[in-house]
């Protein structure tokens, strides 16, 4: 299963689409303000079911709900089921349950089996309209949903999930095995002794986007000019992470080129953020890793990732002898048993190849980007 996204053709009937979309953030708010009302009440979770039998019944006597469609406000009711499941679970890690949502900064809404039709060529009809949206690829495989999502600009893309797309095993062309560690000061460093710096995007644009916040705050509220000013720091955000993210592609594909088998070491991201704040944010580890986990497997390549709590930093890779403590300012180091120099990052590189190697001779791999402990 994955999802592709198109862009639709900027026209005057996506307007419907815009207030589709504001539609589903009143029904959603509606819905949130019944499970407070009825926790209150008396004591409880709201089912699911009678959500839906409830806002279904609504919907007859309320015409400016009919522009979505019945199974986009189930799509909301299940979303927000979700949402309180996972804060029933989570609520002592810090999991908060869903709250309102501004309607002018609803995104999005899904449709499932019905509601949508794929014509010939890039067109989509949507309700009782067609649309026109950029083919970039084909559509292989079954869809199961279609969701329509409104960026800050207003732009509108679609997103189609599909099923039964041909996969193929893991087959591998060479015996590259290659370890990497992630750096604060150096993005990946490679245990053949390769490094690769980070562009650090927002680093480089930050001035820009201090400018146009300054720029936005001195607007008067509700005007035109504080509008056109807003748009103006959305497109900084936006091309600092297309940017990112075009980057983050081609040093995939890259790295997937050279070696058959990626071995990683998962992270603790939120401890990382709390410590480093905008700088982990900026280098973007998690997406990074995402992008790359989804190359491999189409390359029929491996990423590996090996125990946090491995000591691969501390551990001498010449000759395993472990150090009791290392601090984070020491960057090179001597082996009290070997008497070798080891730098910081690349003897960590050498040995996440190692445990790496190992545990894909056991076959045991893991090939899922969430071990990442975000």
């Amino acid at each position: 299963m994955k999802t592709l996204k198109f862009k639709l053709y900027s026209h005057k009937r996506n307007n419907f689409l815009k207030r589709s979309i504001n539609v589903a953030g009143v029904i959603y708010n509606h819905c949130i303000a019944l499970h407070k009302r009825y926790y209150r009440m008396w004591g409880k979770h709201l089912n699911c079911a009678k959500l839906q039998a409830h806002i279904a019944k609504l919907r007859k006597r309320k015409e400016f709900w009919q522009s979505i469609g019945s199974q986009a406000v189930q799509d909301i009711c299940q979303r927000i089921e979700k949402a309180y499941q996972l804060f029933f679970k989570h609520n002592k890690k810090g999991v908060r349950p869903p709250g309102f949502k501004k309607v002018k900064k609803y995104k999005s809404f899904t449709l499932k089996q019905a509601g949508y039709k794929f014509l010939g060529g890039s067109r989509v009809k949507i309700g009782n309209k067609v649309y026109q949206f950029w083919k970039s690829r084909e559509i292989e495989g079954t869809v199961k949903t279609l969701t329509i999502k409104r960026t800050a600009l207003g732009e509108l893309f679609l997103l189609v999930v599909v099923d039964n797309c041909p996969e193929s095993e893991a087959k591998f062309t060479t015996s590259n095995i290659a370890g990497f560690d992630f750096g604060l000061q150096t993005f990946l460093t490679c245990s053949d002794g390769t490094t690769i710096e980070s562009p650090q995007f927002f680093k480089q644009s930050l001035s820009a986007v201090k400018n146009a916040s300054r720029q936005h705050s001195l607007k008067l509220k509700g005007s035109v000019n504080r509008e056109r000013a807003r748009k103006n720091l959305v497109r900084k955000h936006e091309d600092i992470a297309n940017r990112r993210s075009d980057w983050f592609w081609k040093l995939a594909h890259e790295l997937t080129n050279k070696f058959d088998v990626l071995c990683f070491e998962t992270l603790n991201l939120k401890g990382m953020q709390r410590l480093w704040g905008r700088k982990i944010s900026d280098l973007a580890f998690s997406e990074f890793l995402q992008i790359l986990e989804w190359i491999a497997k189409k390359k029929n390549k491996l990423v590996v990732f090996i125990d946090r709590w491995y000591p691969s930093s501390k551990t001498c890779s010449n000759c395993g002898h472990i150090l009791e403590s290392l601090d984070l300012s020491v960057r090179e180091w001597r082996c009290q048993e070997c008497q070798s120099i080891n730098g910081r990052d690349e003897n960590a590189a050498k040995n996440i190849q190692a445990v790496g190697a190992s545990t894909v001779e056991l076959g045991n791999v893991s090939r899922a980007v969430p071990a990442i402990a975000v």
